[in-house]
């Protein structure tokens, strides 16, 4: 209104847009908010007394135990929301605006804007939808209707935009606060006093981090809400698009998310770099972190013992494979109040097109484009040793051939029992064919146990030093992953970006805008690999191409971690 009455076009333009809205009354707004606002926000103050929090009526008699089941609902979405408002409220009246008034300063205000990037826009948004849901609650019992509430209130695309923001910034947010916290004693006391004060003890981490988990909370709700609204019901469709809605936006917030995550841990890792050179690689532009995970680094002695084990954090990035010590000690008192996050030491890194995958067994890496394929229940035959291929812990293969040893042994005995000329008491076939079964049946179990460790076990050759003659010298580390999709996902995820880096698949077609503020894209959208496929009718034939695909936009799904490939065959005449 300020501007408004100075006769500027940018509060004419908002005057003119209030008035249209119909909006009663316009706060105004500090000379320090015009950092972190945008000039399109209209910041609305929500008076409780013309507007009071939606109350459920009491329960009417007479009503269909689904009818029940969808009040206790709606009761739930009204608490959990009055919840989350007043969360928002605390953020900025308890921390924001002491923080603001504070004199001496204990935060600059360059600080204190990113870190409650965004808030004000939530609770806004979050405030209207309080008043409608106020006016639908308190006609409940007459159209029992959400859905097209929760539709008209999150399919904006300012929601949108403040959350993507928000959830954006979150990771910085909370770098500044850890930072403060290192090297502003006053800012580490503030906290502490804030959280004794509180009720809750809840610290002001768990009160930022609820409008990301909001989208998630509302999906649970309305599933619920869903699953006892019966076919044919009013509530049913905008239930149903209502959603679709929420799922479709928590989906595009959770990947922006991970994209942020992905930043803050290459930057993290950056940080812990002491090499010139790879610290200089890290900060490349064209750095993308495809996928990073803890894993537990095993290594074995000379008969399969092993020797020790230790948790290292793997990242594979577009180009090369680095392996970091976790260090997650920090100082206590900040720790409870802010995650610190681990730090890392950097243990070894190697170009991505020199790592070769091995399995445990094999004497030579897999074939440059080959693709690892689970096993499934294919048992490995214990009559035909020579030349066989064991997968799994080398304890595990020495206790296995120690069995099939054994077994041939038995095997033999029976046979010369079987010649016997005389009975003698517990010594004839019978008992040497059952010590063959029992054999047998431990046998087949340690082939499972092997089949079921190696579904866990990755096992890279990762070039080392070259020795004193100039010969390039490698060697092998052996992770254990936390489950067997998640070693499908490794070893899948190396060969395509190995097959991403050759010349086929540079971006080279991809060009800066001619404003040179948009970033162009450095992942493909598609990948090529040649692969020979042979002809099921002519198998003697090789047919001549057969073109693998992979699109980006799929890496992430749970689904294509198993089965990420899309193939094309041309067929010559």
């Amino acid at each position: 209104m300020k501007a408004a009455r100075n006769g500027t076009k940018d509060g004419l333009e908002k005057t003119k847009i209030a008035m249209m809205r119909k909006v009663s009354f316009l706060s105004k707004k500090d000379c320090t908010d015009d950092i972190e606002e945008d000039s399109g926000y209209l910041d609305v103050t929500v008076s409780e007394l013309k507007h009071p929090p939606p109350q459920l009526s009491p329960m009417p008699e007479g009503l269909s135990s689904q009818q029940v089941v969808r009040r206790h609902i709606l009761g739930s979405i009204i608490q959990s929301e009055r919840s989350y408002l007043d969360s928002l409220k605390r953020i900025l009246l308890e921390y924001k605006k002491p923080l603001m008034e504070a004199e001496p300063r204990i935060l600059s205000l360059k600080k204190i804007q990113p870190v409650f990037y965004r808030l004000k826009e939530i609770l806004q948004c979050h405030s209207m939808f309080q008043i409608a849901l106020a006016s639908r609650v308190a006609e409940w019992d007459n159209t029992e209707k959400i859905g097209d509430l929760f539709v008209a209130s999150f399919s904006k695309s300012m929601v949108l935009d403040v959350y993507s923001d928000y959830v954006n910034n979150f990771t910085n947010a909370m770098g500044l606060i850890k930072k403060a916290c290192m090297s502003k004693p006053a800012f580490l006391e503030f906290l502490k006093k804030k959280q004794a004060a509180s009720t809750d003890r809840i610290t002001l981490y768990g009160l930022m981090v609820k409008p990301i988990q909001r989208f998630p909370q509302f999906i649970l709700l309305l599933q619920d809400m869903l699953k006892n609204t019966p076919v044919g019901h009013q509530d049913r469709l905008p239930l149903q698009l209502a959603l679709t809605e929420l799922e479709t936006l928590a989906e595009k917030l959770n990947e922006q998310k991970r994209l942020a995550e992905q930043l803050a841990e290459i930057q993290q890792l950056t940080r812990s770099v002491s090499d010139r050179n790879l610290s200089k690689q890290l900060n490349s532009d064209q750095k993308q972190l495809i996928l990073s995970e803890t894993l537990i680094e095993t290594v074995y002695g000379e008969k399969g013992q092993v020797l020790k084990s230790k948790e290292r954090k793997v990242f594979l990035l577009n180009d090369m494979l680095v392996c970091a010590n976790i260090n997650v000690k920090g100082p206590p008192d900040i720790s409870s109040l802010v995650p610190i996050g681990p730090k890392y030491a950097v243990k070894w890194s190697a170009p991505l097109l020199q790592v070769q995958v091995v399995e445990v067994g094999q004497e030579t890496p897999q074939r440059k484009d080959s693709i690892y394929q689970q096993s499934g229940s294919k048992r490995l035959s214990s009559t035909n040793s020579q030349g066989k291929l064991f997968l799994g812990p080398p304890r595990l293969y020495q206790d296995l051939q120690e069995l099939q040893h054994d077994l041939s042994v038995v095997e033999e005995v029976t046979l010369l029992v079987g010649t016997l000329q005389g009975s003698y008491q517990n010594l004839n076939t019978t008992v040497g064919q059952d010590w063959c079964m029992a054999l047998q049946r431990l046998i087949r179990i340690k082939e499972d146990e092997i089949q079921c460790a190696n579904k866990c076990r990755l096992r890279l050759m990762i070039p080392g030093k070259p020795d004193k003659s100039g010969r390039p010298v490698s060697f092998t580390v052996v992770f254990s992953t936390p489950s067997p999709i998640s070693k499908i996902s490794w070893v899948n995820r190396l060969h395509l970006a190995k097959i991403a880096l050759r010349n086929e698949n540079l971006p080279g077609w991809v060009c800066v805008e001619d404003d040179e503020k948009t970033k162009p894209p450095f992942w493909c959208p598609l990948l090529a690999c040649q692969l020979p496929q042979y002809d099921k009718c002519f198998t003697t034939h090789l047919l001549p191409v057969c073109s693998l695909y992979y699109s980006q936009n799929v890496m992430h799904s749970p689904f294509n971690d198993c089965f990420p490939y899309r193939y094309q065959l041309w067929m010559s005449g």
